[in-house]
């Protein structure tokens, strides 16, 4: 989070053709800039509808979620993100890593009404003695700790089981750490929980001094601690806590500060102002066992990005190792000057043998998809590489939303989409009076694969055949017109 958080935290602390009709072609009216991804091969920032920020994941069932610090609540009620709106969490998910699922809010604010903010979620997982899988998700409470829910599902529903901070400045054994906030979690090979967390108070320091970083060993209910607090001798130390666990080695990472590097006494090369930097160590309640070991991520802006502050985690999907980070992508492609950010995905090379992070790169392009989209499967209407203009509504259902389609030209972008066989129909679950139109390749010169009208107050599979052929792999482009209705889920036939 950028510099000026650190003094918002304390303060709270005292205190997102053919053979059927087309729709007229001035309907679609795309904005150069409104989004990355529409009509390009760019797949980052993952999700174009919201601002997003501080990602974490995890993985359960071939899935990848991932949940993310929701700029988008700042951004509706401020014009500059200085995050003291913000009380709840986004979820998203992927099997092939360019079409996401949007899940919806995780509503911080009313499932822990004690809070003050919500930022920078950390989840882990872990098998309990009940037999379910049971997913821990930590989270900033402003600057002034860290609080903890929890679900037997990634996607929820949620809870507070603790009512309180796990740690906060009246933790006994906390030390100076300015702001205990920005959790990083990770359950190791015999099923112990570990946090660290961390910021503050060294961001405007002119010197090599460590900062504010702790780790601590969590009792086996993943709320209450089971150790004293530990100092991570992190140099140059500002937020973004994250950590890992490889080989029997703890991986820290955090983001270094903004100040000048007029001291460095290591071997290491210095790192840059505001990039991501590791640690490791085996015995981590041992402060003097941590070393230092490189820095992996530079400042977005070394990039070819706009400056920004910077939080990254690292995840091991389906054998290979991805960066997520965030960016002002988004925001600079809409003109937009409130330093509200996107959450990106790059791969990133890690040696596990020597426990080496290789240094990264952020990128537009983002990474290439795992496997083609199955359409003759339901797919969600919130499943989407792109959108324009598009908002998704939930259902009532936990992790479940529809999009809310109210004006023409409202567009959803599916990539990726295989026609293994040719298909006879498209069928679509929606509400409301509308129409739906399916192209492929394009949104405005895209062949037409169907038309599809439809009304009534109650949610309705409607279906309409697909006369043209087709085949092999396409993106896919749902266009609205004439009506204000939900859209639910979609298959072929």
């Amino acid at each position: 989070m950028k510099q000026s958080i650190i003094a918002i935290a304390l303060l709270s602390a005292t205190l997102w053709q053919a053979c059927t009709p087309q729709p007229p072609q001035d309907i679609i009216d795309i904005k150069i800039g409104e989004t990355p991804k529409l009509t390009t091969g760019d797949n980052n920032p993952l999700i174009d509808f919201m601002f997003t920020a501080d990602p974490t994941s995890v993985e359960h069932n071939g899935r990848l979620y991932v949940y993310a610090t929701n700029d988008q609540e700042q951004y509706q009620h401020a014009d500059k993100n200085s995050y003291e709106f913000i009380k709840s969490l986004v979820c998203i998910s992927t099997e092939d890593m360019v079409n996401w699922t949007y899940h919806g809010l995780i509503e911080t604010g009313k499932i822990a009404p004690w809070i003050v903010n919500s930022w920078a979620p950390s989840i882990t997982k872990r098998v309990e003695t009940d037999g379910k899988t049971h997913f821990y998700l930590y989270y900033s409470n402003c600057g002034v700790g860290v609080g903890m829910l929890t679900a037997t599902s990634p996607i929820g529903p949620w809870t507070d089981p603790l009512g309180r901070n796990v740690v906060d400045k009246q933790t006994e054994g906390l030390g100076n750490c300015g702001a205990p906030f920005d959790p990083g979690v990770v359950v190791d090979d015999e099923g112990r929980g570990w946090l660290s967390f961390g910021g503050g108070s060294n961001q405007y320091g002119s010197e090599y001094i460590p900062g504010n970083a702790r780790i601590v060993r969590l009792a086996d209910d993943m709320m209450n601690l089971d150790s004293p607090i530990t100092e991570i001798k992190a140099p140059y130390h500002f937020e973004a806590n994250e950590l890992n666990y490889i080989n029997g080695t703890w991986i820290y990472t955090y983001n270094t500060s903004w100040v000048e590097r007029k001291k460095w006494p290591l071997d290491t090369e210095k790192p840059s102002i505001c990039c991501m930097s590791y640690m490791t160590s085996q015995t981590p309640l041992d402060t003097d066992s941590w070393t230092y070991q490189a820095n992996y991520f530079k400042n977005p802006m070394d990039y070819g990005f706009l400056p920004s502050n910077n939080h990254t985690h690292l995840h091991k999907y389906q054998g290979e190792y991805y960066l997520l980070y965030h960016t002002l992508s988004l925001e600079e492609h809409q003109q937009g000057k409130g330093g509200f950010r996107s959450v990106c995905i790059d791969k990133i090379k890690v040696d596990e043998e020597n426990l080496t992070i290789h240094m990264g790169e952020a990128t537009r392009t983002g990474v290439t998809q795992l496997k083609p989209l199955n359409p003759f499967a339901w797919v969600q209407a919130e499943t989407v590489a792109a959108t324009h203009n598009l908002r998704f509504v939930p259902t009532g259902r936990p992790g479940d939303t529809a999009a809310a389609c109210h004006t023409d030209g409202q567009i959803l972008k599916v990539r990726g989409v295989d026609f293994s066989t040719q298909p006879q129909e498209v069928t679509v679950v929606v509400r409301g009076p509308g129409k739906l139109t399916v192209r492929l390749g394009h949104p405005k010169d895209g062949q037409v694969l169907a038309t599809l009208a439809f009304e009534g107050d109650e949610w309705k599979e409607v279906s309409e055949k697909i006369t043209i052929p087709v085949s092999g792999q396409h993106d896919l482009f749902f266009i609205t017109s004439e009506g204000d209705f939900q859209f639910d889920k979609w298959i072929m036939k």
